[in-house]
């Protein structure tokens, strides 16, 4: 990884404390160091406006209690239904191509989401969306992941993997391990030639990028990951760290992380709380946090984790947003913003791990 030490240091990593948001409405007086001090003093955090309206919205329309009789109706709603009300759509494509596989527990539903028709062999995107395990869709972030693949000018695979309680952990994870080796050996059915993986998805899914990746590096399948994204990730479920105690009413996230014991995970196993792993010999990694997120410090901390083990490493935290933004782009445009500027960082990232790849050669 040559070009990657060049870029990244003599070590190899760099931790980039990019704290995105600050258009000409924004508050300039709030500088970089507001985010690290929010867990430590009693000042208000800072919010920005289009964000304070939709929790403003939020606080007026409040999502129902999660209960298994809700989910269960959830369930029956047809796939079109699930489409996110918050998001942007999914907009201009070349390809968009639904395939199936067998997984662990019966019949895997994916979708790729192409800007070509036709491209060269190369990396393709495997996206596990986010839900708290128990909700979400491909359908509810289909915006997303388009916007992903025009973006990185990439395949994008959208997995839908099992939901708990229904199907509590670790059905989610042995999904999300066994469709990335699936996809690594199955180009030809997308009409694709795969090179490598890039591992990434946000929330439930960001947790479930960081426990697939460190799977197939484990236990190599059949090609490489050459980097992963991580989309505001819970990575440990050992402990509450001061940002899930700051931001855990108002934020956004209140009904969904009422629901944990749904998913029954285990917090003491890395495939659960991937933080507790060794993180030597991960791919290089763009790590996305939000400033208001009850997951941001446990995001922070994997960063910085990976950072101590010599990963290359940027780390992304956009000021004045909420978990979840990347899928409210419509209800809060500043976060097309947000979605655009960490997409850049990970497009740069893997421009220079594909050319130390070919300086390997």
């Amino acid at each position: 990884m040559k070009a990657l030490r060049k870029m990244f240091g003599s070590v190899g990593c760099a931790l980039v404390l990019a704290f995105s948001g600050v258009p000409a409405w924004a508050d300039h007086h709030a500088d970089a160091s507001a985010g690290a001090s929010q867990t430590s003093t009693n000042k208000a955090p800072y919010v920005r406006p289009d964000v304070q309206a939709y929790l403003n919205n939020l606080k007026a329309n409040p999502y129902p209690e999660f209960t298994r009789e809700l989910l269960a109706m959830i369930r029956k709603m047809p796939p079109a239904m699930m489409k996110s009300r918050g998001d942007l759509p999914v907009g201009e494509l070349a390809t968009i191509k639904d395939v199936t596989m067998q997984g662990p527990g019966g019949e895997i539903r994916m979708r790729l989401y192409d800007p070509r028709v036709e491209r060269e062999a190369g990396p393709v995107v495997v996206f596990y969306h986010g839900g708290a395990y128990i909700l979400g869709s491909i359908e509810s972030h289909e915006g997303l992941t388009a916007e992903m693949a025009r973006r990185l000018d990439l395949p994008v695979i959208s997995v839908e993997y099992r939901l708990a309680p229904e199907n509590p952990w670790p059905a989610a994870v042995d999904d999300g391990e066994a469709s990335a080796r699936w996809i690594a050996e199955n180009g030809e059915i997308f009409g694709r030639i795969f090179t490598g993986l890039i591992i990434s998805g946000d929330s439930a899914g960001g947790n479930l990028t960081l426990v697939t990746t460190h799977a197939l590096m484990d236990k190599p399948g059949a090609l490489p990951v050459i980097m992963q994204l991580p989309i505001y990730p819970a990575t440990d479920r050992t402990k509450k760290y001061p940002s899930a105690k700051k931001f855990s009413q108002g934020f956004g996230l209140d009904s969904l992380d009422d629901n944990k014991h749904f998913y029954a995970a285990d917090p003491q196993s890395i495939r659960a709380s991937p933080l507790l792993a060794d993180l030597t010999g991960l791919p290089p990694t763009v790590l996305v946090t939000a400033a208001l997120d009850p997951l941001r410090d446990e995001g922070r901390a994997y960063a910085a984790k990976l950072v101590a083990a010599g990963v290359p490493t940027i780390y992304f935290e956009v000021k004045g947003n909420i978990h979840g933004f990347a899928i409210y782009r419509k209800a809060i445009p500043s976060a097309q913003e947000d979605t655009v500027a960490f997409l850049a960082l990970a497009k740069a990232m893997l421009d220079e791990v594909v050319k130390s790849m070919s300086y390997e050669k």
